[in-house]
């Protein structure tokens, strides 16, 4: 089923410890840095809310479905299911919210009509007719998700004379930059390597894993500033890059092994050093770039080194041991948040994989965003970036038959779009949640909802609301005394603005 966006274009957790409250969150008047200016209180009781909704088995699509008041309440009955909000209790300060800018999505969107082009780069980037994404993720040369392996430098050229990224100024650099006009002309991009060239490895191949040789370390680091300062020079200024995506996983494509020590050393005597003398000091780089699993693990190694840790902006990390079927773990982030709490967490990739045809319109696709969303917020996530924006009819293009579900999906044939639940789940914070917003606290008094919260930049409050279950559920958004009764509709997510 494809859904019909002009609706959507027209209309457009758990309890938290007393003991952490003060650490964890700050007054009103407190700002995660410096140099953020603050965010203005506002009178919560005189505000009218505004809620929007996307719900199974309707219309709603990020839909505005309502306008609430707040009426006096005061203590609420033990009985009573309630989402208590503290629109002055503030936690970290949001990145941005966002997907990643592939080949596999720049291919897709190349053999687009000019109008389907239009609407994918204003569904995506723009807040009035879209969902306003403001974070990107790209590659340094190829990954799975190519229709081929690729590098920027002849095989061999260890010096990296040969160095050039003409490759990507066919489909990638050019859907990027139409991605950052769209955005205003601002988006935070980050980049990540699956694999150093063949030549730089011990097995000879980007592909099957394989470690870096220790004799191509500062090679391998240059290659990095080289990339960073020709897409600066192509209009694409890189904000922050990942030491390696997914360091502990041996894949049939691009892949490279790092254990916690190599990568820590990497980082501290050659990747770190590297990018500080080619002047590169605002440069955010991020460990780690792996599943939830083993990140307390790896960052504990690396941050153990005061001479590997200060280079370390955050921690990224993906969800794909979970979605086999496993727990989604995350407890571990949350224990990386309490443990290391003056580094960054972001969440860098997660997809659905193995996709199918026949699924595109499952449900569970959303829910499972929507959960991992509301839960890595909750635990300290500054940033959440999706992967890959746009895929085509067949999940692809991937040169290994690694297909996945993108939230949209393009039918290159026909160029029509479909839009996948996973599109309206991630859009209720990507539209509603700017840079600069604060988490605020947000408490749930039963299981049967999952929450977050945050104030913008303007002083604005948006509480997401996500009900997972099979029936309707009543609650009551309680404020500082003050309450507003909303209706739940059964696997639905909704967005309260006031």
């Amino acid at each position: 089923m494809t859904i019909d966006r002009r609706g959507f274009l027209a209309g457009s957790s758990a309890s938290l410890l007393l003991s952490q409250l003060d650490r964890v969150f700050g007054s009103g008047e407190q700002t995660a840095d410096a140099a953020e200016p603050a965010i203005p209180e506002r009178r919560i009781a005189s505000d009218s809310i505004a809620v929007y909704t996307t719900a199974d088995q309707t219309e709603h699509r990020l839909s505005k479905t309502g306008t609430l008041s707040f009426k006096p309440m005061g203590q609420p009955l033990e009985t009573q299911l309630c989402v208590f909000a503290d629109p002055s209790k503030r936690a970290q300060t949001i990145v941005g919210i966002g997907g990643a800018l592939t080949d596999a999505s720049a291919e897709t969107f190349a053999k687009l009509p000019q109008a389907k082009q239009r609407e994918l780069l204003d569904a995506y980037y723009t807040r009035d007719k879209g969902i306003g994404y403001t974070l990107g993720r790209t590659t340094i040369h190829s990954c799975d998700f190519s229709s081929a392996s690729y590098t920027y430098v002849d095989e061999g050229d260890a010096a990296l004379k040969s160095f050039s990224v003409e490759h990507d100024r066919r489909y990638r650099i050019p859907f990027t930059k139409q991605a950052i006009a769209t955005a205003g002309g601002k988006l935070t991009i980050f980049a990540s390597p699956w694999s150093p060239p063949a030549f730089m490895k011990t097995n000879g191949s980007m592909l099957h894993g394989g470690k870096l040789k220790p004799e191509m370390r500062q090679a391998w680091a240059n290659y990095y500033v080289k990339f960073i300062r020709a897409y600066e020079k192509e209009g694409i200024p890189i904000w922050g890059i990942s030491v390696q995506n997914e360091p502990m996983a041996t894949q049939t494509w691009e892949s490279c092994i790092y254990s916690a020590e190599d990568e820590r050393d990497f980082l501290k005597s050659f990747l770190g050093p590297t990018v500080r003398r080619a002047g590169l000091n605002d440069l955010k780089i991020i460990c780690w770039d792996h599943n939830r699993d083993l990140i307390w693990q790896r960052v504990s190694t690396i941050l153990a080194d005061p001479a590997a840790a200060k280079y370390v902006w955050g921690i990224g990390y993906h969800w794909y041991e979970p979605w086999s079927g496993g727990d989604m773990m995350f407890d571990n982030v949350r224990l990386v948040h309490e443990t290391y709490p003056d580094k960054k967490l972001i969440f860098t990739e997660g997809t659905a994989e193995n996709f199918k045809p026949e699924n595109i319109t499952a449900w569970r696709l959303g829910e499972y965003y929507g959960r991992s969303m509301i839960n890595d917020f909750n635990d300290g996530a500054v940033g959440w970036t999706d992967w890959n924006v746009l895929l085509d009819e067949q999940g692809g293009p991937n040169h290994v038959g690694n297909f996945c579900f993108a939230p949209i999906h393009a039918d290159t044939k026909t160029g029509a779009l479909t839009y996948t639940s996973s599109y309206w789940y991630i859009g209720h914070f990507s539209k509603f949640v700017h840079p600069g917003a604060r988490r605020i606290a947000v408490s749930p008094s039963r299981s049967a909802l999952l929450a977050t919260g945050f104030v913008n930049p303007d002083g604005s409050v948006a509480v997401v609301v996500m009900n997972r279950g099979d029936q309707k559920v009543t609650y009551n958004l309680w404020v500082h005394g003050n309450a507003a009764e909303v209706e739940a509709l059964p696997h639905s997510i909704q967005t309260l603005v006031f």
